[in-house]
């Protein structure tokens, strides 16, 4: 129970952790290049967000074949803690998304 656990706080952190730091190093690119942080800022949280979620459950598709797998062959458990990693990976990256859109509230551009 606890390695499940563990690899659920994990899910979220790292895909909590891909969207703020892509969308802030990103905001940081965009200073760079003389253009609206902010504006560089929502697009990249938008976009990454599946890639967050996908990185944190394992970075291919070895995960949905694992719930595939289980779930044909009648063994619910696993493919349901599975589908736990995905949720929780998915809550990671869209708390972090609208962590960005609160930061980028104050400047203007929402």
């Amino acid at each position: 129970m606890t390695t499940f656990l563990t690899k659920l706080t994990m899910d979220f952190f790292i895909a909590f952790g891909i969207v703020l730091g892509g969308s802030m190093l990103g905001g940081m690119a965009a200073v760079f290049i003389l253009q609206p942080p902010a504006v560089y800022m929502l697009k990249i949280a938008e976009n990454i967000k599946i890639w967050a979620m996908v990185a944190a459950v394992g970075g291919t598709i070895d995960p949905l074949r694992v719930i595939e797998f289980n779930f044909t062959e009648g063994y619910l458990s696993p493919a349901i803690k599975q589908i736990l990693y995905f949720i929780v990976a998915f809550i990671g990256a869209q708390m972090a998304y609208h962590l960005i859109q609160w930061i980028c509230e104050g400047s203007g551009s929402s």
